[in-house]
């Protein structure tokens, strides 16, 4: 037999197959197979030794493992981690937030942590055969920013080969990593972009994350601007259901239905096919200095929080992307006052946006270009955070269950979770974005009385009831499939354009 750096026991745990045992397939009985085809898969087995390798950790004998426990039951079977590794073990197992893993969480995070050690085999294993060398190391780190030679190459491979072939399989590479934490699977962040790809008209999404080879080769802000081009071709595109969505935000009501071929009618009746697209300049000049603004600020906010990992945790990318939103937005939110101003616009209003500022200062002072500025900051909280919320759930769902060769969804899974993740985000943020433009539109009024974001939630439940805080909805998810499909398509074209690699 080889001899394993690991216990026979931790070796034992997982079939040679791969596949973890045990699991809601393979309880069947005595005559089930893994996909090896050995009878080893047994759930009597199974269950005995991951007891057997829990009992060995449980130092203490209390049915619990914390970090004492790992750090010498691990010391014991030659597996030494650092207090750092073993506190992240705890973290991604721990589901009741206790502080200690029970038999349960134990099973769980072996189970899971190992699609993860197969999903980084697999992208570290270039030449497809089931085996990784040095080159294939060297390759790999350099793919990530990480210059090595061949030869510190050849002692990282020493560390985890067990039969001196200098090449390590999967079971060599399972052995080694299963108490280890695997984090920052950089295939992910490469194919899982979603704020840089799709845009819907709303820049309120939580930034995307680069990896350390997209950050130095410069790769990163050529993702911006292809993004940034994305959008400015998906928004000019679906601006006539924009404006409609406007329009219906600030005109409609119980005496004034407006429906959606009545709506076109209108815009073209009063100022033929050109007005379909009015205010659609200046939403297609505030992507660059939004997205800029914002991914500054997100950067900064990430290094203000203290953390050097590539792949921040969910909580921590709410938090630095909503204040990095905040920021942006508010760095630009005049601009957002003069595209409401010029989609409402009536022929010859205004002879361009310029006009259109130096009225909007000179009848209603500088206080005017910050109208809806509260609710449109409130607005940011539950448009990114479920956003970001039902997207990574809905990436980590397909990662589960259908990620076995690479972590690439293709494009119509991508595009699948960006609609329904910028769908949800939308809804639940849109009674405050229909006060904002509301307020934004009503101080163009002149004798208007001034108008709160409370007093203006009160009048439109008063008068038009809950539905009247969602007038507009409909053309506003209207545009929601072209939107993203048309950002998506643009955006891989001006990658390709931009020399950057597709993956």
């Amino acid at each position: 037999a080889r001899r394993s750096l690991a216990s026979p026991v931790v070796s034992g745990v997982l079939c040679p197959c791969g596949s973890p045992q045990g699991s809601a397939a393979e309880s069947g009985g005595g005559g089930n197979t893994g996909s090896c085809g050995r009878s080893l898969c047994e759930a009597s087995e199974q269950d005995r030794r991951l007891r057997a390798l829990f009992q060995k950790l449980d130092v203490n004998r209390d049915g619990a493992l914390c970090i004492h426990d790992l750090a010498v039951g691990l010391g014991r079977l030659g597996l030494h981690r650092t207090e750092l590794d073993l506190r992240k073990i705890v973290k991604a197992g721990d589901k009741d937030l206790d502080g200690q893993l029970d038999f349960e969480e134990f099973v769980h995070y072996l189970q899971d942590h190992e699609k993860k050690l197969r999903l980084v085999f697999k992208s570290l294993d270039k030449k497809n055969d089931g085996r990784i060398d040095a080159q294939e190391i060297v390759q790999s780190l350099r793919d990530l920013g990480v210059k090595i030679s061949e030869q510190q190459a050849e002692k990282i491979l020493k560390s985890m080969d067990k039969n001196g072939t200098m090449t390590i399989d999967w079971n060599e590479w399972r052995d080694y990593h299963l108490l280890h934490p695997v984090e920052n699977i950089p295939e992910i962040i490469l194919y899982w972009k979603h704020s840089t790809i799709f845009d819907v008209g709303e820049n309120l999404t939580v930034p995307d994350e680069f990896t350390v080879e997209e950050r130095q080769t410069g790769m990163w802000w050529r993702h911006l601007v292809a993004g940034g081009g994305a959008g400015a071709v998906s928004r000019t595109c679906t601006a006539p259901l924009d404006r409609l969505k406007v329009l219906m935000q600030v005109h409609a009501s119980r005496s004034n239905n407006m429906c959606i071929i009545g709506g076109f009618t209108q815009m073209i009746r009063e100022g033929g096919p050109r007005s379909l697209w009015r205010g659609n300049g200046i939403n297609v000049l505030k992507i660059a200095p939004e997205s800029a603004i914002k991914f500054m600020a997100y950067e900064q906010i990430k290094r203000f929080i203290g953390t050097d990992q590539e792949m921040l945790r969910i909580h921590e990318r709410l938090l630095a992307g909503s204040l990095a939103g905040a920021i942006a937005q508010s760095s630009i939110y005049p601009m957002e006052v003069l595209k409401t101003r010029m989609a409402l616009r009536k022929t010859g209003q205004y002879s361009g946006m310029l006009d259109c500022a130096k009225n909007i200062l000179a009848k209603e002072g500088m206080a005017a270009f910050y109208k809806g500025y509260i609710p449109n900051m409130l607005g940011i909280i539950p448009y990114a955070g479920i956003d970001l919320a039902v997207y990574e759930t809905l990436k980590n769902t397909w990662l589960q269950r259908y990620a076995v060769n690479s972590a690439d969804p293709g494009v119509f899974v991508l595009l699948a979770c960006g609609t329904i993740s910028s769908t949800c985000g939308q809804l639940a943020s849109y009674p405050l974005a229909l006060v904002r433009t509301r307020m934004q539109a009503q101080a163009s009024v002149e004798g208007a009385p001034e108008v709160t974001m409370r007093g203006l939630f009160k009048h439109i439940l008063k008068t038009e009831g809950a539905f009247g805080l969602y007038r507009g909805l409909a053309p506003n998810f209207m545009k929601v499939i072209p939107a993203v499909s048309i950002s998506y398509v643009v955006y891989e074209n001006l990658k390709m354009t931009l020399g950057v690699d597709s993956r």
